[in-house]
C-alpha cells in the first residue's frame, strides 16, 4: 500500500494513513497491562518475561531485584500488575506490600509455601509457586483480567473491604471479611454472613471476580468459601461451622493444592 501511494504521489494520504496507524498503535500500547517484575533471581525474572511475551495484553515496564528499586519505579511509572517475590534482600515482598498505601494488583511468585496464609490476608490476585508453569501462569493472568473487567463494567462496586449487594430493593453494605461462604441456588446466590444471610439475584461467578480470591476459594460450581473459615477438609469436602460442603471434580486439584499451601511443614517423623 505504501509503495502504491508513493508511486501515485499521494503523499498527503500517506501521511494521514501513517498518522492514523501511529495513533492506533499508541492506543493499543496504552491499553496494555503494565507489569512490574520484582525478584532477586535473574532466571525467575526471565521466566516471567518469557511467559508475558506470549500474551499480547501485557507489557513489562520494569524489572527490579529488590523492594527499594521497586518503590522507585512505582513512584514514577504507571504499574497495573506487580509480580512480587517474597524472599529478597533488605525487605521481603509481603512486608514491602504492606507499606504501600495504594498498591497495584499483585501476583506473588515464590518458592515458599509457608507464606501463603499470610498472603491470603492481603488482596492478592494469586499466589504462584515456583517453578511456575505456563498453564498455571495463564490462570493467574486471566484471573487478573476478569477482575479488572468486572471492576470496569459491573456496578456491584467494591469499596475497600466492602461490597454493595443489591437485594430486597436496597443495597446491603457487606464487609467481605464477614462472608463465610456463597452458595448458588438456581438463578440466585445466598451470601452466608456471620450473623445473617442475604439472598440476591447474582451469578456466583460475579463474586469469584469481585472478592479477593486470595482469601476465598471456589470449591464447587455452587460454592465459594472463605479459606480461613475452613475447619477441616478431605479430598472430597470441606467443613465449615460443623457442616460439610462438597469439592467439585473440576475444582479438586486446585482446591487441594491451595489448602495444602496453608499446612505448615512438619518433620516426616511426625507423620
Amino acid at each position: 500500500i505504501i509503495a502504491w501511494l508513493l508511486k501515485k504521489r499521494k503523499t498527503g494520504l500517506l501521511l494521514n494513513c501513517l498518522l492514523i496507524y501511529t495513533r492506533t498503535l499508541n492506543d493499543v500500547t496504552a491499553m496494555k497491562v503494565k507489569c512490574l517484575l520484582v525478584d532477586d533471581e535473574p532466571l525467575a525474572i526471565r521466566l516471567i518475561q518469557n511467559h508475558l511475551a506470549q500474551l499480547d495484553a501485557f507489557e513489562v515496564v520494569a524489572t527490579c531485584s529488590n523492594a527499594v528499586e521497586a518503590l522507585d519505579v512505582l513512584r514514577s511509572t504507571r504499574v497495573d500488575l506487580l509480580f512480587l517475590d517474597i524472599k529478597m534482600p533488605r525487605i521481603n515482598g509481603l512486608d514491602f506490600l504492606k507499606t504501600l498505601q495504594h498498591p497495584p494488583a499483585v501476583i506473588i511468585t515464590t518458592a515458599y509455601r509457608e507464606y501463603a496464609l499470610e498472603g491470603y490476608e492481603l488482596d492478592l490476585i494469586d499466589y504462584l509457586l515456583k517453578p511456575i508453569t505456563f498453564e498455571r501462569f495463564i490462570k493467574a493472568t486471566e484471573r487478573y483480567l476478569r477482575r479488572r473487567e468486572v471492576a470496569d463494567h459491573v456496578e456491584a462496586e467494591t469499596q475497600g473491604e466492602f461490597i454493595n449487594i443489591r437485594a430486597d430493593r436496597k443495597f446491603h453494605r457487606v464487609n467481605h471479611n464477614d462472608i463465610t461462604l456463597i452458595e448458588s441456588v438456581k438463578d440466585y446466590v445466598i451470601i452466608h454472613l456471620q450473623d445473617r444471610q442475604i439472598t440476591a439475584k447474582y451469578k456466583i461467578g460475579d463474586f469469584e471476580l469481585l472478592l479477593p480470591m486470595s482469601s476465598f476459594l471456589r470449591i464447587h460450581r455452587s460454592f465459594i468459601v472463605r479459606i480461613n473459615k475452613i475447619q477441616a477438609f478431605t479430598f472430597s469436602e470441606v467443613e465449615i461451622d460443623g457442616k460439610q460442603y462438597p469439592i467439585g471434580t473440576n475444582y479438586k486439584n486446585e482446591v487441594i493444592k491451595s489448602l495444602q499451601l496453608t499446612i505448615p511443614k512438619t518433620d516426616r517423623r511426625d507423620q
